[in-house]
């Protein structure tokens, strides 16, 4: 297990490496990834849902031009 006082040298060590600047991008793909990897792991990403009801609801809308023009 990691003490307090390595952590403290490990973050000196990336700052060091990256600068104070790139630290937030570095942690925000970091992040990204596991959201990522939790998504690919609970199943069909959301995504895939919203391109699927998309489809769905272009579907129900072409299907509603169809009737009207057969209506009139």
């Amino acid at each position: 297990m990691l003490g307090t006082t390595e952590i403290i040298i490990i973050a000196a060590i990336i700052l060091l490496l990256f600068g104070g600047s790139q630290i937030p991008k570095l942690m925000r793909g970091i992040g990204q990834g596991v959201n990522a990897y939790k998504k690919g792991l609970a199943g069909e990403p959301d995504e895939d849902k919203k391109e699927n009801q998309d489809k769905a609801e272009k579907g129900d809308k072409a299907e509603k031009k169809v009737k009207n023009k057969t209506e009139n």
